[in-house]
């Protein structure tokens, strides 16, 4: 108990500089957590997604449409429950490019049934299946410009020429915080009819299809199937897991999220400096003071323990406030950034990573502190003077 008494109070000496020490290792800290927060979220809408969900796409590309005669093929591959499909719709709100969100038109009327992690109030449901041009939008997408149930909304067609006017008659919530709720959706069949009439070759096409499997665990033997089906076609076919399908997403700011990890290091070799220095200076004013401890029988194992005991404990102070400090920011950032991602929030892995790496700091500042209190001799340590 002495010990821990004597370190309390050997932290309190130089009240400003050890409480500027702990503010740096506090705003470090925060900062590695925002950054860590800023990397999870790039992934929150994949964690989002069930196992039992393939996407078919075309082998070239996405941009290369597939027939809507492959459903009816795919449906009858041995482990399949059901087959949507959906287009990329690209429209633009008010003209404005500002305005940008995702859009797409899905089908057929079990689409929903499929994602079960949109959650719409039955009556919504009904009056958006029961609606040509109705369509449904995530709450926060709602919530950016202010739409109600109910709402005209107009997009202009980037892909499908025209004006498009929509009745907004759904407003889904995920049923997880990692769910994106930044999405538009409307009738592939509203889209397929009017393409029909007007740009014929647009018509009678899938971006992609969603495969609901019974098994899971079969997922690598069901996408082989699928796959088989169109071998040798004009429009060959990928089945992934809908998870690996959006990962190759991501995969494209591999570079940008790689960058924000290493940043997030860098940041605690910038704590470990400040921390090393604040240790370094006490044990050199304090040299005398432990040079007679040695002679009162302390031994180097006692003297370990007082600075490496003040810089853990000083290293996991910071360590808690900042985390502390990130909690009201990231809400901050959060609502800055929420038309952008999903799942932007503090995880207990990265509370967790950040006061273990915090707890590491304290732990390597003291070796070479410690080393030099040891090593000293009582005579030399009796003529330091700080």
């Amino acid at each position: 108990m002495w010990i821990i008494r004597l370190i309390l109070r050997n932290i309190g000496r130089h009240k400003l500089r050890t409480l500027l020490t702990i503010l740096g290792l506090a705003l470090a800290v925060m900062a590695f957590a925002l950054i860590r927060s800023l990397v999870d979220s790039f992934y929150a809408s994949t964690n989002a997604i069930p196992p039992d969900r393939l996407v078919t796409r075309s082998s070239v590309s996405i941009i290369f449409p597939l027939p809507i005669a492959y459903k009816e093929k795919i449906e009858r591959v041995p482990g399949v429950d059901k087959v949507v499909y959906a287009n990329w719709f690209g429209g633009l709100y008010n003209k404005d490019y500002k305005n940008f969100f995702p859009s797409f038109a899905v089908g057929p009327a079990d689409y929903l049934d499929v994602y079960s992690e949109f959650v719409l109030p039955p009556n919504q449901k009904e009056a958006y299946l029961n609606t040509k041009n109705g369509a449904f939008v995530g709450e926060k997408l709602a919530n950016r410009f202010g739409w109600n149930v109910g709402d005209k909304i107009r997009l202009t067609g980037q892909i499908y020429p025209g004006d498009w006017d929509f009745v907004l008659e759904g407003i889904y919530k995920g049923n997880t915080p990692d769910v994106d709720e930044n999405a538009f959706y409307l009738h592939w069949d509203y889209l397929d009819e009017t393409m029909r009439q007007s740009v014929q070759e647009m018509s009678g096409q899938a971006g992609w299809y969603v495969i609901k499997i019974a098994d899971p665990q079969q997922a690598a033997t069901i996408s082989a199937a699928v796959d088989d089906l169109f071998k040798n076609s004009s429009a060959e076919t990928l089945t992934e897991t809908e998870k690996a399908f959006s990962l190759s997403f991501i995969g494209q700011m591999e570079t940008i999220i790689k960058g924000l990890r290493i940043i997030s290091y860098l940041i605690i070799g910038i704590i470990l400096l400040v921390l090393v220095n604040t240790m370094a200076m006490s044990v050199r004013e304090r040299m005398s003071e432990y040079a007679m401890l040695k002679t009162l029988g302390f031994g180097p194992f006692h003297l370990s323990g007082l600075i490496f005991g003040e810089s853990l404990a000083i290293a996991l102070l910071g360590g808690f406030i900042g985390i502390l400090l990130t909690m009201p920011v990231l809400k901050g950032v959060s609502n800055m950034l929420q038309n952008f991602f999903s799942g932007f929030q503090l995880t207990e892995t990265t509370v967790v990573l950040a006061l273990a790496f915090a707890a590491l700091v304290g732990m390597l500042a003291s070796i070479f502190p410690i080393y030099k209190a040891v090593k000293v001799s009582i005579i030399e340590g009796l003529r330091n003077v700080g």
